[in-house]
């Protein structure tokens, strides 16, 4: 193991920050693979990989991903985000191991997803090796191009009486053998979202001895990094994403002390323009949770353009709109009379396309005149 005490913190730490039917999709297109360390921003002519890649059929790298949130990022969140951005990553809701298990003469419901969706990575949650080995193995055969590990929501619901989610950092040895149970049992890259810490486990070294453990008894050489830690007792949810402080400086650290694994930033980020500023700076790539939810349009419509450099693909909010309404259409009652309902598809637009009131309650109004 390396020595994690030895490592110092960088001095300098960033500024730019506030304190479409549904069936088990196809193999996915090949993934371009990362960027060469020094070409850190390609947006704006700085590399013609991205076009190439596009033109080939191929993913463009992680650059920027819209967080895994319970009850946000459903199939209805992704397919209005894949609307509005052509090459930003998709996360999926985390999806219970035991879910998949207790489910699995209906996973469609779970696990499909839209073809058009990917690149997409399921995140799963657990604190079984069997169950997640074989919810991975049954969740391999929706093709997601990821399988990702929750090792840092803070809910009780998770962390407490689920003993997953933050509670597993306490437990660095049991994650690296789920990483390793989890890749053994899917053809694609695995990964795992974490905070910095949980509570008074919450030093740089402990990160490190975290981070390194996992990297060593697995294939896991993508980590997701929420640069707070949690709290365990005594804060909410909600709580947990604004009142630790943010340690940007844990982050850029991790960046020099294990060149061999890729970090995604994440945590307090609001802006595009601090996307493109924490890649200038060296960061390898960016999560973007409840602004990219709240206000997709600002965020998610200048993904490609500014992060990418490639065209966007959408050119009024009016054409997101209506190609939603086609998706809705399609799937509305699929799963019963209410699943999913008008109520269901509308929720995530209230924000997402400016003043689309008008457009609701015609979608609505049609809906409810048919049934």
């Amino acid at each position: 193991m390396r020595s994690a005490a030895r490592h110092t913190l960088p001095l300098l730490v960033p500024t730019a920050y506030p304190s479409v039917s549904f069936f088990p999709c196809s193999q996915p297109r090949r993934f371009l693979l990362p960027l060469a360390h020094g070409l850190r921003h390609p947006c704006r002519g700085a590399s013609s990989q991205p076009a190439a890649a596009a033109a080939a059929g191929e993913y463009l790298p992680p650059l920027f991903s819209v967080a895994p949130m319970m009850d946000w990022t459903d199939n209805h969140y992704r397919t209005l985000a894949r609307l509005i951005s052509k090459h930003a990553w998709l996360y999926t809701e985390m999806v219970v191991a035991e879910t998949i298990l207790h489910q699995k003469d209906k996973l469609d419901r779970f696990l499909a997803f839209p073809a058009e969706q990917h690149p997409i990575v399921l995140q799963i949650g657990g604190s079984n090796l069997d169950n997640l080995a074989k919810a991975t193995e049954l969740a391999s055969a929706y093709s997601y191009d990821e399988i990702n590990l929750n090792c840092g929501c803070p809910s009780g619901k998770v962390a407490g009486h689920g003993c997953f989610g933050a509670q597993l950092m306490y437990d660095p040895e049991f994650v690296g053998d789920a990483m390793s149970a989890i890749a053994a049992n899917c053809d694609v890259p695995v990964s795992v979202k974490c905070r910095i810490g949980v509570d008074d486990r919450d030093s740089y070294e402990e990160l490190c001895e975290f981070v390194d453990k996992i990297v060593s008894k697995s294939p896991t050489r993508h980590f997701i990094i929420h640069a707070r830690k949690a709290l365990l007792s005594g804060l909410s949810p909600a709580e947990n994403r604004t009142i630790p402080p943010l340690k940007y400086e844990y982050y850029y650290a991790l960046l020099r002390d294990f060149p061999e694994v890729h970090f995604t930033l994440n945590g307090g980020i609001t802006t595009i323009a601090q996307v493109s500023e924490s890649i200038r700076q060296g960061a390898h790539r960016a999560m973007v949770g409840r602004a990219a939810y709240n206000n997709p349009w600002n965020m998610l419509g200048h993904v490609d353009s500014e992060i990418y450099g490639m065209p966007t693909s959408c050119s009024s909010r009016r054409q997101i709109l209506e190609s939603y309404q086609i998706y809705g259409d399609s799937i509305i009652g699929q799963y019963g009379i209410t699943r999913p309902n008008v109520r269901q598809l509308v929720k995530n637009l209230a924000t997402a396309c400016g003043n689309v009131r008008l457009i609701l309650h015609c979608v609505i109004a049609k809906h409810l005149n048919s049934s």
